[in-house]
């Protein structure tokens, strides 16, 4: 068997970890190497592969440790039966490669998953001594994300999540009875409990001992998770009433959403549903209204019958148009809870409203210049010098946002 080079891997493994789901340095530590001590920084800008929740564009080395598994999962490529070609890196290379990357300012910190290989303590112990050997020997001031494995031993989370800005841990499926089913080698209970354990750690983090004294952050960018939508019959409904639980149990910055796609060797006849790329496109913006609009579950996965979000509009223009009774709503009287519901206006745009409109009566160029789309926003608005009439009601109004037919061609 040939050995494989540095640069055989990296291709390799750098294409095996798009499919897990990467998040961002917004709510680390802010760290620099402007003092001249150590190397690096959590707050640049560079070549941007990635999109913070606060906007920025950020770049990681987003790689897998390894792509070997013991696992062997339905619906992920590199499960043990699965006939890809294989790579694993070792703690020198994962660290060389980061080191040099960052010197050609190609990146700002490390995204790092693996497979499983030998046992989860042993997988996990390298993750940890790949980022120990950054942090200690390399002084690397950078960025770190680390996907941890459930089922590794405590202490083994515990370090890296002091290491690392952000540690994930995946919950896999939207449902327990969808794990056991296509990934029977995985606990549910597990997941939950170490998920449980990083929330304990850092809340325990924020304490001050009797001296004053701070403990060791940890993980000080959060935790997070990934699930995989469409590889099992969960709708829409279901997803995202999970997703609001672990929001709330575990205080999540994030739930990332990856759209399943069969993979061209699986036998596993896994069920594809729907579209996956438009379907996870909708839950990411119904899971920000739930977050940021005060929406509630129900109001937004009620617009259909099945529970499933409409595809072709986003989730706050389908629970418009589906209750045009509470339109146009006046936005010099309206409340902040019912201009959130306005398709077109977010929530930066609201709170200029408010602000202004306790000075002066907005009209319909002052929505324009405080960010709204007019364009979704007008037939359900009233403002000075604007008002919908019977635009609100006509039969055609969903039409007006669909995208014009194409022409098919037979070539």
């Amino acid at each position: 068997m040939t050995r494989k080079t540095i640069d055989q891997k990296l291709a390799i493994l750098s294409d095996a970890a798009k499919y897990d789901a990467s998040c961002a340095s917004s709510g680390s530590t802010k760290r620099d190497s402007r003092s001249g001590k150590g190397l690096g920084s959590n707050e640049g800008s560079g070549i941007c592969h990635a999109y913070a929740p606060d906007g920025r564009c950020i770049s990681l080395l987003k790689i897998l440790m390894t792509n070997f598994c013991i696992y062997d999962c339905s619906y992920c490529i590199n499960r043990v039966s699965s006939n890809v070609e294989r790579a694993r890196f070792s703690v020198d290379e994962v660290v060389k490669l980061t080191i040099e990357f960052y010197r050609r300012n190609y990146i700002e910190g490390l995204f790092l998953s693996s497979g499983v290989i030998r046992s989860p303590d042993d997988t996990m112990a390298d993750m940890v001594r790949i980022a120990r050997k950054l942090r200690e020997e390399e002084n690397f001031r950078g960025y770190i994300h680390l996907k941890t494995i459930p089922d590794a031993a405590p202490e083994l989370i515990e370090q890296a999540g002091l290491l690392a800005d952000r540690l994930s841990i995946n919950v896999e499926l939207p449902t327990d009875a969808a794990v056991q089913h296509y990934a029977p080698e995985k606990k549910p209970d597990q997941i939950r409990k170490a998920m449980a354990d990083v929330r304990l750690r850092k809340d325990a983090g924020r304490d001050r001992s009797y001296t004053g004294k701070r403990p060791a952050r940890f993980a000080p960018a959060g935790q997070s998770t990934q699930m995989i939508i469409g590889a099992d019959g969960s709708n829409d409904a279901a997803v995202l009433g999970q997703s609001t639980r672990l929001y709330s149990s575990y205080k999540l910055k994030r739930v990332y959403y990856s759209a399943f796609s069969p993979i061209p060797d699986s036998s596993a006849k896994l069920p594809l549903i729907r579209p996956p790329l438009a379907r996870e496109h909708r839950l990411y913006q119904a899971d920000w209204l739930l977050r940021f609009y005060d929406f509630g579950l129900d109001e937004i996965t009620s617009v259909t019958t099945d529970g499933n979000l409409d595809l072709a509009v986003d989730p706050k223009l389908a629970w418009a148009l589906a209750h045009r009774a509470v339109f146009p709503v006046d936005v010099n009287r309206a409340s902040r809870e019912m201009l959130l519901r306005v398709p077109g206006f977010g929530v930066k745009t609201v709170q200029r409203i408010l602000a202004t409109r306790c000075h002066r009566a907005l009209r319909y160029e002052d929505l324009i210049h405080m960010g709204a789309l007019m364009k979704k926003a007008r037939a359900f608005v009233t403002a000075g010098g604007w008002t919908p009439g019977a635009l609100t009601d006509s039969a055609d109004l969903r039409a007006r946002f669909l995208p014009p037919p194409q022409q098919l061609t037979l070539f």
